[in-house]
């Protein structure tokens, strides 16, 4: 009899490059305007968008295109005097830009000088997923793994679970567990019986 055996902590690293960025209604704005800053009115931008949309991506494809000082989760950085020099250090041949989840009103930082900078600094914003994207961010996730799971299984996730980022990934995240401790492929049966046991199931 083969029992069910518990999943290996394994570390898996998305792959960051250009072409690995999945781009849709939800981002496509954003990324024009990231990736021309001849235009922007100043050598500064703040990216914002909901944990796991892809700022940390899209920051590294902007610096991998030219040199640039990146900061990510700034809204969670408390010394407002490192977030004041990087801003004022950046110039045209070496652009700043920040990311963060939360508006600048809302940053852990309370340096009234940088405060009063950000406040003019041009946003840009990743909307919530679309369903084209919550498709993509799934299959991106399990080809982050190394697991082959068929558009079936893709299709019937994007109708059941939570709109977002973050439930994505975590779906990707529970069901790879889920097969690997029981030895299965990754199929409609497992997906609905890991939504069913987790009282997630919408449809």
């Amino acid at each position: 009899m083969i029992t069910a055996q518990p999943a290996l902590p394994l570390v898996y690293c998305p792959r960051l490059g250009e072409a690995d960025f999945i781009v849709s209604d939800a981002n496509r704005d954003a990324m024009n305007w990231l990736f021309d800053p001849a235009q922007w009115p100043m050598p500064r931008c703040l990216l914002i968008g909901p944990p796991g949309s892809g700022k940390s991506h899209l920051a590294a494809v902007f610096a991998a295109r030219q040199p640039a000082t990146i900061i990510d989760n700034a809204d969670h950085i408390a010394d407002g005097e490192v977030l004041f020099h990087a801003w004022n250090a950046a110039t045209n041949d070496r652009p700043l830009l920040l990311t963060a989840a939360r508006l600048p009103r809302l940053w852990a930082q309370q340096l009234p000088d940088f405060t009063s900078r950000i406040a003019a600094t041009p946003q840009i914003r990743l909307s919530d997923p679309d369903d084209p994207l919550i498709a993509a961010v799934l299959a991106k996730g399990f080809a982050d793994r190394g697991l082959r799971v068929g558009d079936d299984v893709i299709a019937w996730l994007v109708l059941r679970i939570e709109r977002s980022f973050a439930a994505a990934r975590d779906v990707v995240a529970r069901l790879d567990a889920l097969a690997l401790a029981e030895r299965r492929d990754i199929t409609v049966p497992l997906a609905r019986s890991l939504l069913d046991e987790q009282g997630e199931l919408g449809l």
